[in-house]
């Protein structure tokens, strides 16, 4: 699915977005941060989903497959060759091994990644490895952090961001007010303590519950959620790589969650110096987005047609 861009920033450039998992309605947030990227920003945006043998995006469909041999559909990833940006929301793909040299060879590229929430588990273990000089390469040390588990109470604890004191000047976080969010805080180091190659930017505190107005869960300390750091891959190019393990489509009702992952598309790209803290990042179009989780039937998730996320 294509998005034009126009004036702006971003015109002139091409960003690939994947929407491609099961649990935090993906196939609904990208869309609208393209079609949010294309009208407000300029960037021509391109979101590839997971399908199903139907040719209908299928959020439903388990992860990871149970049936030897089969494979993830996600048609497009060859897009990834001539993109400028890549903002990332898979899980557990199971993808063939020329699906998965697009993505490891955009690993290579020296351009920017934004990876939100479930990326750092976005391939299934027994995929093909990513490797730099013959050694495999986990998606810990690509994005530098892996889920470890719920630190926040899974669908119990809303997420409140605390920027870190020593980046509070950070190009990430102009004009970020308020980062708030229904999805829990994942744990994603030992000891909380991130690698040293990463810049914390941003921690995320569990709250009691997941009303608007819930107090923080100070029985849970606040623990990194947003960071940035730089990966170079087998070309000894270095891309900027951003991860938020925030970013489920009720996340991104939130103008916070908004303006930071935009931000970060600006930082990776090296316009850096145009982010403005008052830049539109309102929602275009209409948006309601589902509820998380798995129940599918009762939260109204089934496959659709491409052009119902448009």
């Amino acid at each position: 699915m294509k998005f034009e861009g126009g004036e702006g920033p971003g015109a002139g450039k091409h960003v690939v977005l994947l929407a491609a998992e099961q649990e935090y309605r993906a196939e609904q947030a990208l869309p609208m941060l393209a079609r949010m990227l294309a009208k407000h920003h300029g960037f021509h945006c391109t979101v590839l989903f997971l399908m199903n043998e139907e040719g209908l995006v299928d959020p439903t469909l388990p992860s990871p497959f149970k049936e030897e041999g089969r494979k993830s559909i996600v048609p497009g990833l060859e897009h990834l060759e001539k993109a400028d940006a890549f903002i990332w929301m898979s899980r557990f793909l199971q993808l063939e091994d020329s699906d998965l040299g697009h993505l490891y060879s955009y690993f290579d590229s020296g351009r920017p990644i934004i990876a939100l929430r479930t990326a750092n588990h976005g391939l299934w273990r027994d995929a093909k490895p990513y490797q730099k000089d013959g050694e495999d390469v986990s998606l810990d040390r690509l994005l530098g952090g892996k889920f470890r588990g719920h630190h926040g109470g899974w669908k119990r604890e809303a997420t409140s961001g605390v920027i870190v004191p020593e980046a509070r000047e950070h190009p990430i976080l102009r004009g970020v007010q308020d980062v708030w969010g229904t999805t829990d805080v994942y744990r994603c180091h030992v000891d909380g303590k991130v690698p040293e190659d990463c810049t914390p930017i941003l921690l995320g505190q569990p709250m009691q519950s997941l009303d608007r107005e819930a107090l923080p869960n100070l029985e849970r300390e606040a623990l990194p959620i947003a960071w940035t750091k730089s990966w170079v891959g087998n070309k000894g190019l270095s891309s900027p790589v951003f991860h938020f393990t925030m970013g489920s489509a009720k996340d991104f009702e939130n103008e916070g969650v908004r303006r930071i992952t935009v931000n970060a598309l600006y930082w990776g790209l090296g316009l850096a110096e145009q982010i403005q803290p008052d830049s539109d990042v309102s929602i275009v179009g209409d948006y309601t987005p589902l509820q998380d989780g798995f129940k599918y039937e009762e939260f109204g998730v089934r496959p659709r047609p491409v052009d119902y996320y448009r």
